[in-house]
């Protein structure tokens, strides 16, 4: 029983230094807020993403287009029915952030993009 008990304080030293370790992870949070002017359309159901209308057609957008609000940019299938995704706002695509073929779930994130009248 001693040996357990005296192991318990030497594992509690090496945490010290981990907790500081864990300090100087959220030191690069900051950059990733310079994202905050984007706004990010997200998939309101669980499915299939596809980025355009058959495996043969290109898709609806890319990056560096400009969409208009109720613009679909999307496909996402689920339970065999074929949801198209609109653009909530207009704006310009900075980023797509799911791959053609890839699961998706509610909420989660499809495109960035930068609203109208918004600079970089």
């Amino acid at each position: 029983m001693a040996l357990p008990g005296t192991s318990v304080p030497s594992v509690a030293g090496p945490s010290e230094p981990a907790s500081t370790a864990a300090s100087e992870s959220s030191a690069p949070a900051p950059p990733a807020s310079a994202a905050d002017d984007l706004h990010v359309i997200k998939s309101p159901i669980v499915g299939t993403f596809y980025a355009g209308p058959n495996p043969e057609a290109a898709p609806f957008v890319k990056v560096g287009n400009t969409v208009e609000a109720g613009q679909t940019v999307c496909i996402i299938e689920a339970m065999k029915l074929m949801n198209e995704i609109e653009a909530d706002i207009s704006g310009e695509v900075v980023r797509a952030l799911v791959e053609n073929g890839q699961p998706v779930e509610y909420g989660e994130p499809l495109f960035a993009l930068r609203p109208t009248g918004k600079k970089k």
